[in-house]
C-alpha cells in the first residue's frame, strides 16, 4: 500500500530542484503507518504530487525521490534506467579497463543501488529499505542485459544500519562462478580484487582517473603513497618510471595486497618498500623527503558533527607532508568524506600551504571518474574531492 507524504510548507524547494532526498524534519504528515520501504507519493502543503519514491520511517532522510510528477516508478522504469546506465558506461571498459562502476545510486536516478562491474562479473550493493524491496527485480534485469557470468553481493555497508534494514546484510555469491583469484585491468594495470573482503566492492573504482594522472608526474620521484591500500597509486607510480615508491598504511593486510599486486605486474616487492605504519605518525617522524606524495585518507568525516575534528586531521597531513618534500615536488591530495564540501576542503589545504612556509601552486582540480555520475540536483554525491599541487 502506497503512502501519502505531505511536506511542511516551503520544504517543496529542493524537490521541485530536483534534490532526491527528503529529511524527516521536512515532513509535516503521513497519511497512514508503513513499513520501511514503502513506496510513496511525496505531496506540497496543499496536497499537488511533487513526485514518487520510497519511505523510511526509521531514516533521518525519510524518503528518496524516484520520479517527478505523476509519474510512478515501475519495473519497466527500472530496466530503463539500468539500461541507460549500463550503455553509458560502454566507452570505459575497453582492452586496458575491465572494471567500472555500473549504476552510481542517486548519480544515475536509482537510489540505494550501486552495481560495479569486475571483468565478466558483477558486484551489486543496497543500501537502502527502498531498494531493498527491488532487489530481484534489479537482479533480473542485470542478467537480462549484462549476461554477467557472476554476480556477488556486498550489501554490508554502513547505511543499511541506519536504515534499520532486517539484520540479513548480504554478502556472498548470487549466481555463477566466481574466478579465484578475480583479476582485473584499470589502464593496463592489473589488480587483484577480493570481493568480499576487499573495501567498496572490492576496489576503489572511483580513483581510476586519478591514479593515470599520477602515472604522468611520477618520472624519475620518490614517491610515498599514504594510505597506500591495495598499491593503486603505487602501481601507476612504478608504471610512469618512478625511481623509488613506499608504500605507508595501517593494514598489514592491505600492504600484503599491495605487495602481491605489485609481482602480478612484473615489479619488485622488497620489504622496505612497504611500511605498516599511522600515516599521521609516520608524517609526523619521516626524515625521508619525498619528491612526490599522494595523501588518499579514508573517510574522516562521517556526517557533519565530524567536520571540524576532519578538517584539523587534513590541514595536519597536508601540512606536513609540504613541509617536508623535496623542492618542486608534486602532492595529490584528496577527501572522500561527504560532508566535507569540495569549497571547505580547498579552505583546508591552502591554510596548510599557508602555514608551511612553502610556495604552492595549483595544478589540477579533482573529483571522481565519469562512470560515477553525479545528480547536479544532489551535491552530496559529490564526494570525492582532490587537489594536485606543486610545492617549491
Amino acid at each position: 500500500m502506497r503512502a501519502n507524504v505531505r511536506l511542511k510548507r516551503g520544504k517543496e524547494k529542493p524537490i521541485l530542484r530536483g534534490h532526491p532526498w527528503v529529511f524527516s524534519g521536512a515532513i509535516a504528515s503521513l497519511d497512514r503507518e508503513v513499513e520501511p520501504g514503502t513506496g510513496c507519493a511525496v505531496c506540497d502543503a496543499g496536497g499537488t504530487i511533487l513526485g514518487h519514491g520510497y519511505y523510511n520511517p526509521h531514516a533521518s532522510i525519510a524518503v528518496r525521490m524516484l520520479t517527478r510528477g505523476n509519474t510512478l516508478f515501475t519495473g519497466e522504469l527500472l530496466r530503463r534506467r539500468l539500461e541507460k546506465a549500463a550503455a553509458s558506461r560502454a566507452s570505459i571498459l575497453a582492452d586496458d579497463t575491465s572494471a567500472c562502476r555500473l549504476v552510481n545510486s542517486e548519480g544515475d536516478f536509482i537510489p540505494g543501488l550501486i552495481v560495479d562491474r569486475y571483468g565478466d562479473g558483477l558486484c551489486i550493493q543496497i543500501t537502502t529499505a527502498g531498494m531493498e524491496r527491488w532487489r530481484e527485480a534489479v537482479l533480473s534485469h542485470l542478467d537480462a542485459l549484462i549476461k554477467p557470468s557472476f554476480v556477488y553481493e556486498r550489501s554490508d555497508a554502513e547505511e543499511r544500519a541506519r536504515e534499520q534494514c532486517e539484520p540479513r546484510n548480504r554478502c556472498g555469491p548470487v549466481q555463477g562462478r566466481i574466478p579465484a583469484p578475480l583479476h582485473v585491468l584499470e589502464n593496463g594495470i592489473r589488480y587483484l580484487v577480493d570481493l568480499a573482503a576487499g573495501q567498496k566492492t572490492g576496489m576503489f573504482l572511483d580513483q581510476r582517473e586519478n591514479r593515470r594522472l599520477f602515472r604522468h608526474y611520477a618520472a624519475e620521484r620518490v614517491v610515498a603513497d599514504c594510505f597506500a591500500y591495495t598499491g593503486g597509486f603505487s602501481l601507476n607510480a612504478l608504471a610512469g618510471g618512478a625511481r623509488a615508491v613506499r608504500s605507508i598504511d595501517a593494514s598489514v593486510r592491505a600492504l600484503d595486497w599491495a605487495k602481491e599486486n605489485r609481482r602480478l605486474n612484473g615489479y619488485a616487492a622488497p620489504d622496505a618498500d612497504f611500511v605498516d605504519a599511522d600515516v599521521f605518525d609516520f608524517l609526523r617522524n619521516c626524515t625521508d623527503r619525498y619528491s612526490m606524495v599522494v595523501l588518499d585518507p579514508p573517510k574522516f568525516a562521517r556526517s557533519s558533527r565530524d567536520v571540524p575534528k576532519a578538517c584539523r586531521g587534513y590541514k595536519d597531513i597536508n601540512l606536513v607532508s609540504m613541509r617536508n618534500m623535496e623542492p618542486g615536488g608534486i602532492l595529490f591530495t584528496f577527501s572522500c568524506s561527504q560532508a566535507i564540501d569540495t569549497k571547505l576542503f580547498r579552505q583546508v589545504v591552502f591554510a596548510a600551504a599557508a602555514d608551511s612556509g612553502r610556495d604552492v601552486q595549483l595544478l589540477h582540480v579533482l573529483s571522481q571518474p565519469p562512470d560515477h555520475p553525479v545528480n547536479v540536483s544532489h551535491r552530496e554525491g559529490e564526494y570525492l574531492k582532490g587537489l594536485v599541487l606543486r610545492v617549491l
